[in-house]
């Protein structure tokens, strides 16, 4: 199928509620499924996701697994960095430019926050940052080509803390501050989705915040040497609120996701667009119904988007503006791919796809 084509059977394919499916369920004649669920063979949470086609991706999460697929999720490699499980490392971020080369990202307090780098598709692992500051706290990492890229940190000093690397990840330093806004009191970012710092083109990245009084995002034109920032309209003024996901489909158009996570509580006005790079943001007319963590415009669509959170997933087809549930299945995060496949994943080893996958 061509680009547009792969978008549009896409569209089609979660435009009808389905219920969640299970591992190689065969569905009813006429019945147009949502996401696929594949067999990972195990009960990780997978917040850290990498789609690369239709074929590749790979997924990073809790015991220190991550995982690979190179055939559409029918089989997964455990590739896994020698001795994470063991410390028990938390992966909340991957970033993969291909079937062999990822960078993944651990989070927590201190040394508990890494980055890790492969070449041969997992088979080895080189750790390539550990944090020795006991103040600082990493989140989310991207990359805005195969040799330059951003992690974030919580504010450390009343900043956020930014590491930059100019050589694919196999080394960081510390950006200076003084280009960086004030953080709020209890502003911080969350290490859901790996959708907390997103970029979009060769220079451009925007980081997004809450558990303060307001939930802003903030945006780089210069690969996060200055930064400013704009209020969002997701609803903060706690530590569970704010916005959690962002995804742009270029420099200027863009969707937040967020809410309040702690299940059972209300969360309205859990998505907001921009048109001009994240300097105003609109709220949805009709948001998601409940907090959403991930969001990921479909292939070739200005139009088409998904977001994803524990209790299902929307869609919107008029660029964030209005959502509607298409699927109650869990999933924490959400990528898609140029030719035409998306990705989810999420707790107890859930990872699915939608999309042609074939060969």
């Amino acid at each position: 199928m061509s680009w547009g084509l792969c978008a549009a059977a896409l569209t089609a394919t979660l435009a009808t509620p389905a219920t969640a499916a299970t591992p190689r369920e065969q569905h009813r004649p006429g019945e147009r499924p949502t996401w696929t669920l594949t067999d990972t063979g195990t009960d990780a949470r997978f917040r850290g996701l990498a789609a690369v086609s239709r074929r590749t991706a790979w997924v990073a999460g809790s015991k220190g697994t991550v995982l690979r697929t190179v055939d559409g999720g029918r089989t997964w490699r455990d590739v896994s960095p020698a001795g994470a499980a063991e410390e028990e490392l938390e992966f909340r971020d991957i970033e993969a430019f291909d079937a062999r080369r990822a960078v993944a990202l651990a989070i927590g307090e201190g040394e508990a926050s890494r980055v890790f780098r492969t070449d041969d598709g997992g088979a080895t692992w080189t750790e390539s940052f550990r944090n020795t500051d006991a103040r600082a706290f990493y989140d989310c990492l991207t990359f805005f080509d195969s040799r330059n890229g951003l992690a974030m940190s919580d504010p450390v000093d009343g900043k956020y803390r930014i590491l930059s690397t100019a050589d694919g990840g196999r080394s960081w330093r510390v950006l200076p501050t003084e280009g960086m806004p004030e953080a709020q009191a209890g502003e911080a970012g969350f290490a859901a989705s790996g959708q907390c710092l997103v970029s979009s083109g060769p220079r451009d990245v925007w980081l997004a915040t809450g558990g303060a009084a307001t939930a802003r995002v903030l945006h780089s034109s210069d690969r996060g040497l200055t930064w400013t920032a704009s209020v969002s309209t997701i609803p903060a003024g706690d530590p569970a609120r704010g916005v959690f996901g962002l995804a742009f489909r270029d420099r200027h158009h863009g969707i937040a996701v967020g809410g309040d996570y702690r299940a059972g509580e209300a969360s309205p006005d859990a998505a907001a667009v921009t048109g001009d790079a994240g300097r105003t943001w609109r709220r949805s007319t009709t948001p998601p119904t409940a907090y959403r963590s991930g969001v990921a415009w479909l292939p070739h669509s200005r139009s088409a988007a998904l977001a994803v959170g524990p209790t299902g997933t929307d869609l919107t087809l008029d660029g964030g503006r209005t959502w509607r549930t298409v699927d109650t299945g869990s999933y924490d995060t959400v990528d898609c791919t140029p030719d035409g496949g998306c990705w989810a994943a999420g707790e107890k080893g859930r990872v699915a796809h939608a999309g042609r996958h074939g060969h």
